[in-house]
């Protein structure tokens, strides 16, 4: 099988977010996606071309077009935003971003009426209509498709990173599950799904991928829903490693240090050095301890086994990125990632810290994620 690799600009920016519908009132998911769907579709025709259906009807997507900056990215989907609420407002509907909604039940979710959707479920069963959850996709475009593969490999060097600072999902069916993100373990449990296999030739994803389909595993290239992917229709490396982020200035900071990793990896590869890599043992020990223990998660740095703390890991990143982030204009955002750190935590944190100054109640944890979402940063003072 070939597969061919489409043109892409170098380190251009796309993201993907995926928003749940909550009801003003009960703070309760709410299954109305066709009807928002439908009414900001009009104007297109089929389909909106940046708000998109999703598996269950109490989502939707938003995503950008090709961008150069982060703040280019953002602001696209601030617009498509406004849109939503122009619609969701007379609603009584909200939007909220967690991986998981803290207190809402798997068993009353409705599927999206697609055929797509139903092979899944049929397939799938009990894991597949448990997918109640919300994540966050950022594609930055490689413009030499011999470069995708090592720079996938070195980009799961710093899984357990991504995943500390986006770790949204303590929450499950109402109950504390003890993991900072409970999301990442429920979706790898997919066929397909989870960390990805590190190929060093592309011919070997090709002969992954022919297996796949013969077999039966799947129909299309896009059916492969690995953590981190190559995405050949739009020549771009995808990572999906993230929870869903509740705001937008997250969301910018945790897509900055996205962008400035693929370009600084793709410079290495230009001066002709190795890029690291580690061993799946240590990836996989490393998502698991990001999903138990978040922002103290203590994590396997290379091949040697060295260990630390993930938040002192990440401000030696952010001093060696400084000068990729001044050159892809996304400096600032770059640093809102020692914000997460310094300030209320990463999201998992701040919404423990609802639930324990509410009793345990997790209407105010959804509260609180309705709020940061509408105010476009977290919010640390609620006396």
């Amino acid at each position: 099988m070939h597969i061919p690799f489409a043109a892409s600009e170098r380190s251009t920016i796309g993201i993907e977010w995926e928003l749940a519908l909550v009801d003003q009132d009960s703070g309760d998911l709410r299954q109305v996606a066709q009807t928002v769907l439908d009414a900001v579709a009009p104007a297109y025709g089929e389909e909106h071309p940046h708000i998109k259906q999703e598996l269950l009807l109490n989502t939707v997507e938003v995503v950008t077009g090709v961008c150069h900056t982060v703040r280019e990215a953002t602001d696209d989907l601030g617009r498509n935003i406004e849109r939503l609420r122009q619609v969701t407002d007379p609603l009584r509907v909200e939007l909220m971003c967690a991986g998981t909604h803290p207190f809402a039940r798997w068993t009353q979710q409705k599927v999206t009426d697609k055929e797509r959707y139903a092979t899944l479920i049929d397939r799938t069963q009990w894991w597949g209509r448990q997918m109640l959850i919300y994540g966050v996709h950022v594609h930055v475009g490689i413009e030499d498709r011999d470069k995708v593969l090592p720079i996938s490999r070195a980009m799961l060097t710093h899984y357990g990173h991504f995943l500390a600072l986006s770790a949204s999902s303590p929450f499950w069916g109402g109950q504390d599950t003890g993991y900072a993100s409970n999301r990442a373990l429920m979706f790898q449990q997919l066929p397909t799904a989870g960390l990805p296999f590190q190929f060093d030739h592309w011919h070997e994803l090709e002969q992954y991928v022919d297996d796949m389909m013969h077999t039966g595993v799947i129909d299309v290239f896009d059916e492969i829903r690995w953590d981190i992917r190559p995405s050949p229709k739009f020549g771009t490396l995808e990572m999906r490693i993230c929870d869903g982020i509740p705001s937008m200035s997250e969301l910018a900071s945790i897509a900055a240090l996205t962008h400035c990793l693929v370009e600084h990896h793709s410079r290495e590869l230009d001066a002709g050095r190795e890029l690291p890599s580690i061993p799946s043992w240590f990836v996989q020990e490393n998502k698991w301890r990001a999903a138990r223990y978040g922002m103290d998660a203590i994590l396997i740095l290379d091949r040697e086994a060295r260990e630390e703390l993930v938040t002192d890991d990440l401000e030696r990143l952010l001093v060696e990125l400084e000068p990729v982030a001044e050159d892809l204009d996304c400096a600032e955002e770059l640093q809102g990632i020692r914000e997460i750190m310094r300030a209320g935590g990463a999201s998992y944190q701040r919404q423990r810290a609802v639930a324990a100054q509410n009793g345990g109640e997790l209407d105010a944890v959804v509260a609180a994620l309705v709020e940061e979402m509408r105010a476009g940063h977290p919010v640390l003072d609620r006396t």
